[in-house]
C-alpha cells in the first residue's frame, strides 16, 4: 500500500513540475511579447493558459484519488491537501499571464523603456515559482521562507514602476492610456508574486503542518 501511495506522489510531484514549468514559460514570455511587440507569441501564452487548466484538472484528479483510495495521514495528507491548494495559485497565475497577453493584443501599448523595471519582476516572479514548487517537491521549508520573503522584492519594484509612471503622467499627459497599461500589466506581475507567497504557505504547511493565515484568526 505504502509503495503504491510514493509511486502516485511522484506522480504528483511531476504533474506540478509541469504546471510549474509551463507557469514559468508563460510568464517570461509576457515581457518578451511585450518588449517586441510579437502579437503571435501573445497569442501561444494564451493558448499555454489553457494547458494550465487541464493540467491544473488532471493534478485536482489526482489528489481526490489519493484522498478516497489511500486514505493518507498526517503529513501525507498534508502533502495532498497542500497540492490542491497550491494548483488554484497556479492556475490564477496561468490566467494572469494571459491577461498581460490580452492586453497587449487588444491595445496600442508600446515596449516601455527599459528603465522601467518590469524584465525584473517577471524575472524575481519566474524565480520565485520556480522555487515555491522545488521547495514543495523537496520538502524544504528554507526555500519556502526564501520566496515568501523575496515578496517584498516584487513589491518594492511595482512601486518604483508606479512612480516612473506618475512622473511621466505628469510631464506627458498625452501618453496616459499608454503608461496605466504598463502599470497594470506590472500589477499583475505584482499579484503572480503573491501568489507564488502563496504557494510556498502552503508548501510550510505541508511541512509544518501550521499555516500562517491561521494566525490572523
Amino acid at each position: 500500500m505504502r509503495n503504491r501511495f510514493d509511486a502516485q506522489l511522484e506522480v504528483l510531484h511531476q504533474k506540478l513540475i509541469e504546471m510549474g514549468n509551463l507557469c514559468e514559460q508563460v510568464i517570461s514570455m509576457t515581457y518578451k511579447v511585450l518588449m517586441n511587440e510579437d502579437y503571435q507569441a501573445a497569442k501561444t501564452i494564451i493558448e499555454k493558459d489553457s494547458s494550465i487548466d487541464v493540467i491544473e484538472r488532471d493534478i485536482e484528479s489526482l489528489c481526490f484519488k489519493l484522498l478516497l483510495q489511500q486514505q493518507p495521514v498526517a503529513s501525507d495528507l498534508r502533502k495532498v491537501s497542500a497540492a490542491l491548494k497550491m494548483i488554484t495559485d497556479m492556475e490564477r497565475i496561468g490566467d494572469q499571464a494571459a491577461d498581460i497577453a490580452e492586453i497587449i493584443l487588444t491595445t496600442n501599448i508600446k515596449a516601455p523603456s527599459l528603465d522601467i523595471p518590469l524584465g525584473k519582476m517577471a524575472q524575481a516572479t519566474v524565480r520565485m515559482v520556480t522555487d515555491s514548487v522545488n521547495a514543495y517537491v523537496w520538502q524544504d521549508l528554507e526555500i519556502a521562507q526564501k520566496v515568501i520573503e523575496d515578496d517584498d522584492i516584487v513589491d518594492d519594484l511595482f512601486l518604483e514602476v508606479k512612480d516612473k509612471m506618475l512622473r511621466q503622467m505628469d510631464t506627458d499627459p498625452m501618453v496616459h492610456e499608454h503608461l496605466m497599461d504598463i502599470l497594470l500589466i506590472a500589477k499583475y506581475y505584482e499579484r503572480i508574486g503573491d501568489h507564488a507567497t502563496n504557494i510556498s504557505e502552503w508548501v510550510e504547511f505541508s511541512i509544518t503542518g501550521k499555516h500562517r493565515g491561521d494566525e490572523d484568526l
